[in-house]
């Protein structure tokens, strides 16, 4: 009788002190609270809206490669401006050279298929994926650096160096076209643009940056600013509007600076911001894009598994 009235006690004493719904996990099979136990070190590790993603995928090695397919899809990115005739034009004004294009795109099919129009006049939407990026930044740079633009005749192109554009990665890196780049640069009229529209691209140009320096597009002073301005010339010249001119630059950046961008997309993700919903003006401003911008971004990202240290850089 002593006994049975002293496990009565205990069971009491055991019931005040340990809660019901730790009772409840004691008694559970052992796989169910390893589950519970992961899903707290993944919290742990990860901000709620990380673990919301990674609950679809198999790894944080996966997680990124979704991100990946958000910002640089394995479909492409179809841009807004048609090809019409300027490929055509690049080439009868000397920015580009036929046959140094095919040299340098000889292994590239997707390079080699896009050389197409670089000879025919066409209605088709330029397109960019990951095999055409590098042919896309070389004929977009072309096309920036010999088009007769006043923000190269008097822009930041013309405040340093005692006025010496040919110093520039954008200008002395030119190495693909027909003529010396001296006589290329700022000399054909391939995208005539009135003066209200030279005024929208230098505004569009001076809220742009890029991963690979601190300089807004404005001051085109590398391979991917002299593209980008290019893009933006011949997009205000066909009646784009600007909300899609920076998608279109987003996607552009995108493709040529995958890991800064994808480093991008994990931050936001962190912010509980989808990269669809992500505003393409605020992800292009200094704060995001410019080379500190991007440092400042990594350095936020660093302790998400799957995202690599490597970035874009200047290079043809």
């Amino acid at each position: 009788m002593k006994i049975r009235l002293i496990k009565l006690k205990t069971k009491k004493i055991l019931l005040k002190t340990i809660p019901i719904w730790i009772a409840i996990i004691l008694i559970l099979e052992s796989s169910v609270l390893i589950g519970i136990i992961e899903y707290y070190i993944l919290k742990k590790n990860f901000d709620n809206s990380v673990v919301q993603l990674a609950k679809t995928t198999e790894s944080p090695e996966e997680l990124i490669q979704v991100l990946k397919q958000e910002v640089i899809p394995q479909k492409g990115y179809v841009l807004a401006v048609k090809w019409n005739d300027v490929g055509k034009l690049l080439l009868s004004s000397g920015a580009i050279d036929k046959e140094k294009f095919e040299e340098l795109f000889k292994d590239n099919k997707a390079g080699l298929k896009n050389m197409w129009h670089l000879e025919n006049t066409s209605k088709d939407n330029m397109v960019i994926d990951e095999d055409s990026s590098h042919f896309m930044v070389n004929t977009l740079w072309a096309l920036g650096l010999v088009n007769k633009s006043k923000i190269l005749d008097e822009g930041s192109m013309t405040k340093y160096d005692k006025g010496d554009v040919m110093n520039f990665a954008s200008t002395g890196g030119w190495s693909l076209g027909a003529k010396p780049t001296t006589e290329l640069y700022s000399s054909t009229k391939v995208v005539e643009l009135s003066e209200d529209q030279e005024a929208l691209v230098e505004k569009i140009a001076r809220s742009i940056y890029r991963p690979c320096c601190d300089n807004h597009t404005e001051f085109p002073d590398c391979n991917h600013g002299m593209a980008a301005l290019g893009y933006i010339q011949l997009a205000v010249k066909q009646g784009v509007s600007e909300k899609r001119i920076y998608k279109d630059i987003l996607a552009l950046n995108s493709f040529w600076f995958p890991q800064n961008y994808v480093e991008l997309a994990a931050y936001f993700q962190k912010q509980n911001k989808e990269w669809k919903n992500v505003d393409p003006k605020l992800a292009l401003s200094e704060t995001y894009s410019s080379a500190q911008g991007m440092q400042k971004i990594k350095e936020e990202v660093q302790n998400i598994p799957g995202v690599g240290s490597s970035g874009g850089g200047c290079g043809a």
